[in-house]
């Protein structure tokens, strides 16, 4: 198993701390991953996007230039990265943001209106969390539960209160997949 994923997006979204939640979960599974940030200097509002490699073998180049997953989070990073998705990779969407349907014909598509259901939550910055759940759901790269355990490894000890929010937009994620049918449909 190998998932090369790229988390996109502007600064503030959660892109990077999603991706490192994704790592740390992986971590927690005994897999090999890979973690690397890329943003802006503008932070936030900037752009911003990190790319994850979790994989049961040994990675051998952190650096993801064909992912397997995309996980966009506005147009911008859907307009730049949507080509460089793998054949028969996938593509998350935060449909909230972006209103057009990605233009690939040859990966499985899913959107996913991050920011509604942040909101329902009550906080927005977990936008990027319903995204990972989703993802995680329909890659079964990592388990939900790996991942609802290591967000007490993520967030500092100051933003703990914050766990319970976080833990609902991962659950949140992954049902709104469920739903839609592509668990299990993954093939790479």
């Amino acid at each position: 198993m190998l998932e090369a994923v790229l988390l996109a997006g502007f600064g503030g979204q959660g892109i990077l701390s999603t991706g490192m939640l994704l790592s740390y979960a992986g971590m927690e599974e005994g897999l090999h991953v890979s973690w690397i940030p890329s943003y802006g200097p503008e932070m936030r509002g900037g752009t911003a996007n990190c790319a994850v490699t979790v994989s049961d073998a040994p990675i051998s180049s952190p650096l993801v230039t064909e992912p397997t997953t995309l996980i966009a989070m506005n147009l911008p990073s859907l307009e730049k990265y949507e080509t460089s998705v793998r054949p028969g990779g996938l593509i998350l969407y935060n449909a909230s943001l972006i209103y057009r349907l990605p233009e690939r014909q040859d990966a499985r598509v899913l959107g996913v209106k991050a920011n509604e259901v942040a909101e329902s939550i009550g906080n927005i910055r977990v936008a990027a969390n319903v995204m990972l759940g989703a993802f995680i759901e329909v890659s079964q790269a990592i388990s939900l539960k790996s991942a609802l355990e290591a967000l007490t490894k993520v967030l500092p000890p100051h933003r703990h209160k914050l766990i319970p929010a976080n833990q609902k937009a991962l659950q949140e994620g992954a049902r709104i997949a469920r739903e839609a049918g592509l668990v299990n449909s993954v093939n790479h």
